[in-house]
C-alpha cells in the first residue's frame, strides 16, 4: 500500500474526501515527524511506537574496494509495534 492507497482507505471508511482525507494522511506523517524531530516518542496504543535511537560510531568497510572507513555516529527513526499490530498480522 502506498499513500494514494492510504488516503483512498481513509475517504471510504470515513466519508471525507479524498482532498480531504490526503490533508489528514499528511498531517498524521508531519506530526510524527516532527516528534522524531524533537526527540520525542510518539505512541499509538495498539499499533505501535515510533522513537528516535542514537547508533554509535563505528568502523566499517567498503564491500568494493575493501577499504577501511569510519561510520559516524547518527541519529535513526524505530518503530516497534504494539500488540494489536502484532496479534493482527500474526492471525
Amino acid at each position: 500500500m502506498n499513500k494514494t492507497d492510504l488516503v483512498n482507505v481513509v475517504a471510504e471508511k470515513t466519508g471525507l474526501t479524498k482532498v480531504k482525507s490526503s490533508k489528514v494522511v499528511d498531517s498524521i506523517v508531519e506530526s510524527i515527524s516532527s516528534a522524531l524531530t524533537k526527540g520525542e516518542k510518539v505512541s499509538l496504543i495498539g499499533f505501535g511506537t515510533f522513537e528516535t535511537v542514537t547508533r554509535k560510531a563505528r568502523k566499517g568497510r567498503n564491500p568494493k574496494t575493501g577499504e577501511d572507513l569510519n561510520i559516524p555516529e547518527k541519529r535513526a527513526a524505530k518503530f516497534k509495534a504494539g500488540s494489536g499490530l502484532s496479534s493482527a498480522v500474526n492471525s
